[in-house]
């Protein structure tokens, strides 16, 4: 895969996201602004309970790589990926922070 279709396809996957977060989460959640109840709807099964898992497990390893990487690469401004895992999602703030370390990475090697 050259290196322009996989910028592509992680955009492409980032946007995807957002407009499903977008037209399935933010409606619901706009009548009812319940934060924490829209957070424990997340763990009303077995099954969503294990997906929800998930992605908070994924999230912590997303937030600890960014601040190792941080230290050990000088990769700036991850904080913003950290955040942006939380809202809208794991897939957003994992899409920009590749693309953002990928850049830094490349602006260091040329």
């Amino acid at each position: 895969m050259s290196e322009k279709l996989f910028q592509t396809t992680i955009i492409a996957i980032a946007a995807l996201f957002l407009f499903l977060f977008s037209t399935i989460v933010i409606p619901p959640l706009v009548a009812d602004p319940d934060i924490a109840g829209a957070f424990a709807a997340g763990f009303v099964n077995p099954y969503a309970s294990g997906y929800s898992s998930d992605v908070l497990a994924c999230w912590a390893i997303l937030a600890a790589w960014i601040v190792y990487e941080a230290k050990a690469l000088q990769i700036r401004h991850g904080w913003i990926c950290i955040l942006l895992a939380i809202i809208p999602g794991v897939a957003v703030g994992f899409a920009l922070y590749l693309l953002l370390r990928l850049r830094q990475l490349k602006a260091r090697a040329d």
